[in-house]
């Protein structure tokens, strides 16, 4: 009978296997896809943003379940970046406070990864895709055909519902709740949103739109997004766009640094012979992809030096909603803290553990899903070892 069974290869899978293998367990890791962590490999191309360095006390607030607070803090900044070092990884804080490593990419830091787990005594099954439970054990498609696993502890960590080419699909959805285990519905997390732009715009497409400010509810960030034939997304969108997805409306701030009286007070100087882009540049230094979203979104623009600065200050940006949740770059929903025990073990399912994005919880972007991947992988590997 296999001892210890983890079946996922993300980073929350990996985790959770080295710490079984550290408590003296015989694990072996089930990954459908022909390759482990092909999520973390894609996210890690334009660099591994691998945590954030924020203080410790401040850390979990940026994410919406507090029930996270504990696993966070036993694997915050400090112990992910040590961790990175142990892989022989060295790592450095950008001027936002994100952490990479110094090679950047996701690769280096895998093959070490795996290296040790192999080590460790961990074997890794790529190729199996677990099919659910039948006749009480869990059932699996693999090269050699069908197969039945009867571990003696399970740690799950099969992904939320985004990127689904990559492995993250949510097919075990059904599978859990028909094992009495309760599931919140996936909705889209750090994503894009729909625009049906005019013919005007496609010339602007891959185009950042920097400085400027983003207000949605209460929620105001200062950041930067692109224009794509898509819609709107990148860094600043998603900082809003949990509170964009709960039906906030969206506005711009094209001119954060300057009050409304003083963009009201240049905009009220003469014009002359300026055309409108000229004039909106040289007075409010507005560059021309601001300038095309003013006109795309506040046509006609007024005439009234002060009710155009204040569509300066607060653009309406008209969306058609997110973007689908394969589109994703995390997701919100999946296994709630009822369900589970402290330490992530299913309450429905004794000896079965979850961690990573099957867990209902959301986060920024910016290191934050990844440290809670790690942390909780690490929290229920460490449970499971822990179970006789």
């Amino acid at each position: 009978m296999t001892d210890a069974l983890v079946i996922g290869a993300g980073p929350a899978g990996l985790m959770a296997a080295e710490a079984l293998a550290a408590a003296g367990r015989r694990v072996v890791i089930a990954e459908a896809k022909p390759s482990p962590a092909r999520k973390l490999l894609m996210a890690g191309k334009s660099g591994l943003n691998i945590t954030h360095d924020d203080p410790a006390e401040g850390f979990a607030s940026h994410y919406s379940a507090a029930w996270l607070a504990p696993i966070l803090a036993g694997f915050g900044p400090a112990e992910v970046q040590d961790w990175c070092r142990g892989l022989g990884q060295d790592v450095f804080t950008g001027s936002s406070g994100r952490v990479f490593p110094q090679a950047m990419k996701a690769s280096p830091l895998l093959r070490a990864w795996l290296r040790r787990l192999e080590a460790s005594g961990a074997v890794l099954h790529t190729r199996w895709r677990w099919t659910g439970w039948q006749d009480g054990a869990l059932g699996f498609d693999t090269p050699g055909g069908p197969r039945l696993e009867r571990p003696a502890v399970t740690v799950l960590a099969l992904g939320g519902a985004s990127w689904p080419r990559l492995g993250s699909d949510a097919a075990w959805v059904p599978w859990l709740e028909g094992q009495g285990v309760p599931v919140a519905p996936f909705r889209p997390a750090n994503m894009g949103f729909r625009v049906d732009w005019s013919d005007k715009m496609p010339p602007l497409f891959g185009t950042p739109v920097k400085d400027v400010a983003l207000l949605a509810g209460d929620q105001r960030e200062r950041g930067e997004f692109v224009i794509s034939a898509r819609g709107i997304e990148g860094g600043g969108v998603y900082a809003v766009s949990a509170a964009m997805r709960d039906g906030a409306a969206l506005t711009l701030d094209l001119a954060p640094t300057r009050s409304l009286a003083e963009v009201a007070g240049r905009l009220a100087r003469p014009r002359g012979k300026d055309t409108v882009a000229n004039w909106l540049r040289k007075s409010v230094r507005l560059d021309p992809v601001k300038i095309a979203l003013l006109q795309e979104w506040a046509r006609p623009l007024p005439s009234d030096p002060a009710r155009l600065a204040r569509v300066i200050k607060a653009l309406p940006v008209r969306h058609t909603g997110p973007r689908p949740i394969a589109e994703a770059i995390s997701t919100a929903g999946g296994i709630p803290r009822a369900a589970l025990t402290d330490g992530l073990e299913l309450q429905a399912l004794p000896g079965v553990f979850a961690c990573g994005e099957m867990l209902d919880w959301e986060a920024p972007t910016g290191g934050y899903l990844l440290t809670a991947c790690l942390a909780t992988g690490l929290h229920a590997g460490r449970a499971a070892a822990a179970k006789g």
